[in-house]
């Protein structure tokens, strides 16, 4: 957000920031008032001061309800012009003259040469003002609204059993406010500032897990990859409700947070709630400092390769680059296949979800963003350039795989690049823009929603998976006592001086074998990129 948009805003809250001073500071002087004045006799009131509300202009004379029966049929309701202006709420006001009626003509009719509504029904004119007033009242200062602000500021100063700071309730009120618009926007005190800088780059201490509030406990969006939680057995999903046996609920996600945190090598308790569990279970943990790599690769079988982004950073798509990089290197023959694996990956920075996804098109739009304000409106699109030259691409996804891993998945999704597997992702479909108050305080703001290239809005819904994949393990068959007789068995069966990879495909089946024992999903993935390799170069030996 520019700075002079950040003026514009400031100078345009000013009257709003002034007036709530001065009824701030009037509370003491009207709380005075009210407790001396006597209270008038009810024969005799005299008259009572009323408070000076601002100007609003007179509404417009309503229609008379009953016409005359020769009088003329009434024009259609004129809609604004294309490209017109808007024009404010409420009762225009023109230079006009407005006529005044004929001597002999009666109070509730109107003249026969101008144009009358017909019969209007008076309950939808009066909604129609109705509407109009609630328009304009939803952008005029809600002065009874600050005037009870006020008094109840000056109630906890003046009766409240200990005395408070005012600073802490203006900063209590401030985070009021932002609770109560989404579970991601929030006010940034300085050490929760200083934290969210912490976090960007890619190293803090701590358990290693992304959190978020859920009917007022700490729900876990994911662990992060070889850190103590995910070693520990935390899963995405779960419900820390007791910290150290200190129940959570009511507690503050930041202040949850400053509980989780600690000094390396102490020891925490967690309790959690998990879906499939009937009790609760207890995590101890020891603390660690947190490196965080986001991304990390590795070769499955020659030509297939695989890239786990565990979130994104601000130099995530630079990482990405180099693993690709490192994968064509280890493949001397070429990569038939890469796995993108964004399971559990809570999101991060959208820049760095732009630059992954472009990574793997070489066009086209990415995703855009649409707000209230023009700055809220950005559109992302793709090079020219695929680091994969248009080989086969699938991308592992679940229920932890939220923000700007969504955004992945539904730009390469949409865009027809890949093949999308795992379970239906988290649904969070919105930006977060980081808004400097000062040099220690700051807003978290949701400011726009960010929708696919076809247009899907991701909010509450997800990325519904192409190829659904359930959860779960797969235990293999026990090798026979006997294995299964073969030709090669055989006595005296016929020599094929061809047939020496045979024992390089048993072993290969066999590594698909604990793949698919160690990663039920990923093994899965791989099975596919093999289809599509296939498929792929049977299309390009017809052409």
């Amino acid at each position: 957000m520019s700075q002079q948009s950040l003026r514009a805003r400031a100078t345009a809250r000013a009257p709003v920031i002034s007036t709530l001073c001065l009824l701030l500071m009037a509370v003491p002087a009207l709380t005075r008032a009210q407790a001396e004045q006597p209270v008038p006799a009810p024969a005799a009131a005299p008259p009572t001061s009323v408070p000076v509300e601002p100007y609003q202009p007179p509404a417009p004379v309503e229609p008379p309800a009953q016409l005359p029966a020769d009088g003329p049929a009434p024009a259609p309701a004129a809609g604004p012009e294309p490209g017109a202006a808007e024009q404010p709420a409420g009762p225009a006001v023109t230079d006009e003259p407005v006529p005044a009626p004929a001597p002999d003509q009666a109070p509730d009719q109107v003249p026969a040469d101008e144009a009358a509504p017909a019969d209007t029904p008076a309950a939808d004119t009066d909604a129609a003002d109705e509407a109009a007033a609630d328009e304009e009242d939803s952008d005029a200062l809600p002065l009874d609204d600050l005037r009870t602000f006020a008094e109840v500021f000056g109630r906890i100063k003046s009766d409240y059993v200990e005395h408070v700071d005012d600073r802490d309730l203006l900063a209590s009120a401030i985070r009021g406010m932002l609770d109560g618009l989404d579970p991601h926007s929030s006010y940034l005190d300085p050490e929760a500032y200083r934290e969210l800088r912490v976090g960007t780059t890619g190293e803090f201490g701590g358990l290693g897990i992304e959190v978020g509030m859920e009917d007022g406990f700490v729900k876990v969006i994911a662990p992060i990859d070889d850190t103590p939680a995910q070693r520990a057995g935390i899963e995405a999903g779960d419900l820390i409700v007791r910290i150290d046996g200190k129940p959570v609920k009511g507690l503050s996600l930041s202040d949850a947070v400053a509980m989780m945190r600690g000094k390396p090598g102490s020891k925490i308790e967690l309790t959690v709630v998990r879906e499939d569990e009937g009790n609760p279970l207890t995590f101890n943990i020891v603390r660690d400092v947190i490196k965080v790599a986001s991304v990390k690769s590795r070769t499955l079988e020659p030509g297939y390769g695989y890239i786990r982004v565990s979130n994104f950073q601000a130099r995530t798509s630079e990482d990405l680059l180099a693993a690709v990089g490192k994968l064509k290197t280890e493949n001397k023959n070429g990569l038939k296949g890469v796995v993108l694996d964004l399971r559990n990956n809570p999101g991060g920075v959208l820049n760095a979800a732009v630059g992954v996804s472009d990574a793997f098109l070489d066009g086209g739009l990415i995703v855009y963003t649409m707000g209230r304000n023009e700055d809220a409106k950005l559109e992302f699109k793709a090079g020219p350039d695929d680091v994969l030259d248009g080989a086969p691409l699938a991308v592992l996804v679940n229920g932890g795989s939220a923000s700007a891993s969504e955004i992945v998945a539904g730009a390469l999704q949409d865009q027809h690049r890949a093949v999308i597997m795992g379970e239906k992702t988290f649904g969070k479909g919105s930006v977060q823009t980081i808004v400097p108050i000062d040099d220690r305080t700051a807003l978290k703001l949701t400011t726009a929603r960010y929708y696919t290239p076809s247009g899907r809005s991701i909010q509450a819904m997800g990325i519904e998976p192409d190829i659904e994949l359930v959860r779960g393990k797969v235990a293999l068959d026990e090798n026979p006592n006997v294995a299964p007789l073969k030709e090669a068995d055989l006595m005296r069966h016929l020599e094929d001086p061809n047939n020496a990879g045979a024992e390089s495909v048993d072993n290969a089946n066999d590594e698909d074998g604990s793949l698919a024992a160690e990663d039920y999903q990923l093994a899965e993935a791989l099975h596919v990129l093999k289809g599509l390799s296939l498929f792929r170069g049977a299309s390009a030996r017809q052409h």
